[in-house]
């Protein structure tokens, strides 16, 4: 039996202003959670790259490129297992697009 598994997380609350997103996730062996797909709503965005990746001692933070070609910054809180989007830039529009995207 494989380790590798898809996990889904709970919208999480959060006293900042972010939008609090269900998220499937790929567990592999190291145990290290990576984003496969989340829900905005009812709407379902595929992760088609990992732009960037960091953690800070309470969250992993995933810089992420969606299947609507939209760059969002994903938050996993590690203590209450719970995941929020923090930024969302649809990449339309050159003089608001982030860098390295």
């Amino acid at each position: 039996m494989s380790n590798d598994q898809e996990q889904f997380f709970e919208p999480g609350q959060d006293e900042e202003e972010v939008t609090a997103v269900k998220v499937g996730c790929y567990s592999g062996y190291r145990a290290e959670e990576s984003p496969r797909h989340f829900f905005i709503g009812k709407r379902e965005v595929k992760v088609v790259e990992i732009v960037d990746r960091w953690l800070d001692p309470a969250c992993s933070y995933f810089k992420v490129r969606g299947d609507d070609d939209g760059i969002y910054i994903l938050r996993h809180s590690q203590d209450s297992d719970a995941w929020d989007m923090l930024l969302f830039n649809s990449g339309t529009h050159d003089e608001t697009r982030l860098s390295s995207t």
